[in-house]
């Protein structure tokens, strides 16, 4: 089964920093988006491998859009 990853909030995606098929521990930095000219690093909710990475670097979101997922 798996756990999406959404946006904390609105902003922009800077860094994908994990790909599909990449293992991942809980607490690893997946995506960077940029938010009121701050960096925020959104985190794997747990340990898992990354199913599929749904934006692009540059890409504008919603909070709640989903960014990624894991299974």
């Amino acid at each position: 089964m798996a756990t999406s990853i959404t946006a904390p909030m609105v902003g922009k995606i800077l860094r994908i920093e994990a790909n599909p098929g990449q293992a991942v521990e809980e607490d690893d930095v997946i995506i960077v988006m940029e938010a009121m000219k701050m960096e925020i690093p959104v985190v794997a909710p747990a340990n898992g491998t990354v199913k599929a990475v749904n934006v692009e670097v540059g890409q504008s979101v919603e909070a709640g859009e989903e960014l990624a997922e894991i299974e």
